[in-house]
Formats: C-alpha cells, sequence, structure tokens
C-alpha cells in the first residue's frame, strides 16, 4: 500500500511539473520567437539580442519624452515593441496617466520604415496590435464573447490613416545608364527588380541622396516640418544583396545603412552588423576606414560566433552592435565575446599604421611585438589570385574556358596541375609542355608551396586544408594560392611547418574574417630565413618551432595562453 501511495505522489509531482512547465512556456511565450527569415537578405532580430542591444543605450534615452526614436529597416517590430515597453516604465513618473503614455510614446516617439511591405504589416501588428493602426472595432462577436475581427490599440483613433508612424516602402531602383541602381548597385534585370514579385528590395533609407534624406523623413513623418529630427536610431538592417551569389561574395549593403545614419546626425545610432567591415573588402574598404578613425563610437560588442545573436543564421566573420554617440569623442569601450568567454578593453577603432580594426586587444599587443622588429612580411612571397589563370572549373571542364582539357595520365616533359576534381577531391592532372597557360608563374620552375585560397568561415584560428610541397613543372587552379619560389624542397617543407605553428596562424587570423584567404591575410606574418637555422631551428617539431617563434618576438605568458587556447593545432 505505502508503495502504491509513493508511485501515486510521484505521478502527481511529475503532471504538477509538467502543468508549470507549460504554464512557463505559455507566460514567456514570444509570437516573433516563431516567424523565420524572409530570406538570405532578412535576419530577423531575436528578442535576446534585441534587449541586449537596448540595454547598450544609457539610461536617460529611457526618461526623456522628447526624444524621436526611427528604425530605418523594420522587420517583425521586435525593437519598436521592446522599445515602447522600456519607455512605459521609464515615463511613469513624467506622465503618470497610463493612456495619455502609451499614446504618446506611439504617437511622438518611435517611428519605422518597413524593410519591405511585408515587414511593415508585421510590424504594424506588433506594436499596434493590428496591421492597421486606425482599424477600429466593429463590434462582431463570437458565441464565446470574444470580438472576430482584431481592432488596433486605441479602438483605431490614435493615428488617421493605416500605416500609422511606420511606414510601407514606395520608393523603386533607380537605374543608372549601365543598368545598376545609383544607391545600392542592384542590376536591372535581377531578382529583385522583376516583374513577377511584390517586393523589389528597394530599402527606403538607402535610396535618397545623404541631403535629401533628412527632408524626405520629415515629409514622411512630421508635415515636412524641417525643424524635426531624430535623436535615437536603431535596428538592424539587410545585410547584402545576393542576387543569385554566395554569401561571401553577395554586395554588402548595410554599411549605407549606418552611413546615411550618421548623415542625419542623431545623438545616439546602434545598429548590429556583420563584422566583416572590420577588415574591409567587397565594397567595405571606404567604409571600415570611416569607421575605425570616428571617435564617436562609444562601444562595440563583437561576437566572433553569430549563433550567440542569431541562432538560426550563419553569418561568416561575426556580428556586432556598436553605439554611435554624437557626444562622445574618446576611446571605444570593446567588449569581445569569444570562445573562452568575454574580453573587455577601452581603445580607439584605429591602430596608428594598421588600417583594420583589430578585434581581440591581445592580438594588438602580439601584433605590436611582431612589428617592432620592422621584418619583410609573409604575403610577398604569396601569389595573387589564379596564379596560372586557371579557373577552379578547368580541372572538369577545360573546354568550357576555350582551352584543350586536361590529360588524366602523366606525359614525359609536360606539367602537372592540382586543383578540385569530380566530387571537389583534390586532384592531379597533365598538360603537355606546350599547353597555353594563361598566365606564367616565376615559381612554375621551381620549388613551392600550394595552400587553399579558402576554409573555414572568418574564426580565428582555423586550420587550413593541408599544405601541398610542389615540385618544379607544377602549377595549379584558382583553388590554391601559390607561396614561393625556392630553390629547395627543404625550405618549402619548413614553410609548411611555419604554416602549421599557432603562432603564424594567430596573425593570418588578425586579417582574415571571411572564408577566403587572400594575397592580404598574410600581411602581419613575418618572412622569415627558411634554408638556414639563422632564424628558426627548423629541424624541430612544430611545437617547438612555436616556442621558439614565441621567445624570438617576447610574448608574455597571457599572449601564449591566448595563441595556445584561441589557435587550433594543426597536424
Amino acid at each position: 500500500m505505502e508503495e502504491n501511495k509513493n508511485v501515486a505522489i510521484k505521478a502527481e509531482k511529475d503532471h504538477t511539473s509538467a502543468v508549470e512547465s507549460a504554464y512557463d512556456y505559455l507566460e514567456h511565450f514570444d509570437i516573433l520567437e516563431t516567424i523565420t527569415n524572409v530570406g538570405n537578405d532578412e535576419v530577423f532580430t531575436p528578442r535576446k539580442t534585441c534587449d541586449m542591444i537596448l540595454d547598450s543605450l544609457p539610461e536617460e534615452v529611457w526618461h526623456n519624452p522628447n526624444y524621436k526614436w526611427l528604425n530605418p529597416a523594420t522587420k517583425n517590430g521586435i525593437f519598436e515593441r521592446e522599445i515602447a515597453l522600456r519607455l512605459d516604465k521609464g515615463l511613469k513618473d513624467i506622465i503618470p496617466n497610463e493612456e495619455i503614455r502609451k499614446k504618446h510614446i506611439l504617437q511622438n516617439m518611435i517611428f519605422a520604415i518597413g524593410q519591405t511591405k511585408f515587414t511593415a504589416n508585421v510590424a504594424r501588428r506588433t506594436l499596434y496590435y493590428c496591421s492597421q493602426a486606425n482599424r477600429k472595432c466593429d463590434g462582431i462577436k463570437a458565441p464565446d464573447g470574444h470580438y472576430v475581427n482584431g481592432y488596433a490599440i486605441g479602438n483605431g483613433t490614435w493615428f488617421d490613416d493605416e500605416e500609422g508612424n511606420i511606414k510601407t516602402p514606395r520608393i523603386e531602383h533607380t537605374f543608372d545608364k549601365g543598368g545598376k541602381c545609383i544607391y545600392c548597385r542592384v542590376k536591372s534585370n535581377s531578382k529583385y527588380n522583376s516583374s513577377d514579385q511584390r517586393e523589389h528590395y528597394a530599402y527606403e533609407f538607402i535610396h535618397y541622396g545623404k541631403l535629401a534624406l533628412e527632408r524626405h523623413l520629415q515629409d514622411l513623418f512630421f508635415k515636412g516640418d524641417r525643424s524635426m529630427k531624430f535623436d535615437v536610431i536603431i535596428g538592424n538592417p539587410p545585410y547584402q544583396l545576393s542576387d543569385g551569389g554566395a554569401q561571401a561574395s553577395a554586395r554588402p549593403i548595410y554599411q549605407l545603412f549606418v552611413e546615411n545614419a550618421i548623415s542625419l546626425n542623431p545623438k545616439y545610432l546602434c545598429m548590429i552588423v556583420p563584422s566583416r567591415w572590420m577588415i574591409g573588402g567587397k565594397g567595405l574598404d571606404d567604409f571600415r576606414q570611416k569607421m575605425i578613425e570616428d571617435k564617436h563610437f562609444s562601444s562595440l560588442h563583437d561576437f566572433l560566433n553569430p549563433k550567440e545573436c542569431f541562432p538560426n543564421n550563419d553569418i561568416k566573420g561575426g556580428v556586432c552592435f556598436f553605439l554611435w554617440d554624437k557626444d562622445h569623442t574618446g576611446p571605444c569601450k570593446i567588449t569581445s565575446y569569444t570562445q573562452n568567454g568575454v574580453r573587455k578593453s577601452t581603445r580607439y577603432l584605429k591602430k596608428d599604421g594598421v588600417d583594420i580594426f583589430i578585434r581581440d586587444e591581445i592580438l594588438v599587443s602580439i601584433l605590436d611585438k611582431v612589428l617592432a622588429r620592422n621584418e619583410n612580411t609573409f604575403d610577398t612571397i604569396v601569389s595573387a589570385s589564379k596564379p596560372y589563370g586557371f579557373r577552379a572549373e578547368t580541372m572538369v571542364s577545360a573546354s568550357k574556358f576555350g582551352l584543350p582539357e586536361f590529360l588524366t595520365e602523366k606525359i614525359d616533359g609536360g606539367y602537372e596541375i592540382f586543383g578540385l576534381g569530380d566530387k571537389m577531391k583534390r586532384t592531379w592532372k597533365y598538360l603537355p609542355k606546350n599547353y597555353p597557360i594563361p598566365k606564367k608563374s616565376p615559381c612554375l620552375d621551381k620549388y613551392k608551396v600550394f595552400i587553399a585560397e579558402a576554409y573555414g568561415c572568418g574564426n580565428i584560428g582555423e586550420v587550413p586544408s593541408t599544405p601541398v610541397l610542389s615540385t618544379p613543372g607544377q602549377l595549379c587552379t584558382e583553388t590554391f594560392l601559390e607561396i614561393g619560389p625556392f630553390n629547395d624542397a627543404q625550405s618549402a617543407e619548413n614553410v609548411i611547418k611555419y604554416i602549421k605553428t599557432k603562432f603564424f596562424r594567430a596573425l593570418v587570423g588578425i586579417q582574415k574574417q571571411t572564408q577566403h584567404t587572400t594575397q592580404k591575410v598574410y600581411r602581419f606574418v613575418p618572412l622569415l630565413d627558411f634554408k638556414s637555422k639563422k632564424d628558426i631551428d627548423w629541424s624541430k617539431s612544430v611545437s617547438s618551432i612555436d616556442e621558439q617563434l614565441f621567445v624570438r618576438y617576447g610574448l608574455n605568458s597571457e599572449e601564449i595562453k591566448f595563441i595556445q587556447m584561441n589557435i587550433q593545432e594543426m597536424i
């Protein structure tokens, strides 16, 4: 009997626990978390990430009833909703009446432009309880007593039109004679301008010149009042226009939102964007320079793992959010979120003599010690892309590029070419001596090293595919870069040992924040003597060579620990 009683008690506890868990889930359930991304160019912001971004703003913003807030590319309305909730709490003492306070916040403080027509509707549904801001209750009830049709906050009386302060984008692309939009550079024949789809992705905030943008916003939101301006601009802008390309090759556009926002000279600007701007690249070099030279950045939160902010997205190189403060002109408080914990520092974004932003303060210290020796750099012996002019696909079909097909059997006195063949496997093929090689490299008849041009996703310390020792008469496709030339095989083998060191790849990681590993990423790596033991005893193991490098460049225990913990071992 006692045994049955215990079983019953346990069952009751299990049932109670399950009910409580379900209640807790429903109590904290957020419908916005169920809305997935509409496409690769639209990354919805989870509430947790939104809260982190809002937490970075100074406390005073929640107690000022006169501030005007703008999200220039709203998606699901998460920013507008959470801002409204915080303002409702922060303005209680200033506007005690709850209805008057909420009406003031929604009518006079929070403004947004939909990223698309669809997201404008979603955002209005989130903030105003209805996609029509002026929709009134029609009085129709179901048998159980609830109203059948939804209606907007304030029974639709707080706004005179359907949009309220969340506007539907209406602008179209403006194409130049070459068929590209003068603002976002999308092509006139791309999917973004197709008559078959409802959305054209002509984002309103970046389809005006900077001088015309402020007037447009004043007309859009303030009936042409030229004295009005926005105090806080915040949000998660669209990142790219993929237009058929892979993420790494897509055209970034988030920088246009940041630049246009700064041009409006708000009191605060806070946005979350990919971290790839920190090293520049496609369309980002000028933007990177402006960013690191701007001393109005008061805080920067940098996530090497993008899934800490966007669990369902793989954003190569990580993401960051920042606070730009018009009245701030000092160093920036930088918080780096790494696999080994959170690291904080206070420094300017620009380091003298370096034209990129270095994400970790310890890497700054290590680089200082390397640069102090004023040595030549490794990039001087690394080729540019396509060292022999061969595209990667030539290994499968050279005729596609108007070239004779490669041979599958070795021939006397010919060349050997290295690349990716069927099923993307590394393979060798063969060329006769008179083959029309598109580009002659000085390394062709020398020893050299082939190293993959792309690997990983841009996180520091990633391991490249195994470098390959190449003998005279061997060449490669664009899948690989070429390191050399060397007069003997031993020097090339020593280079491979150097590449395998954690020290080498830590310095590569300063510049590398994408999958692609161009010649430029090797510019902070010192060039050593690979033939003699003058610099390093290359006969030792890779780990021993690392220890020699730590001593050579005077690294302290913290710097060595950083390298050992963050850089993966390479076999």
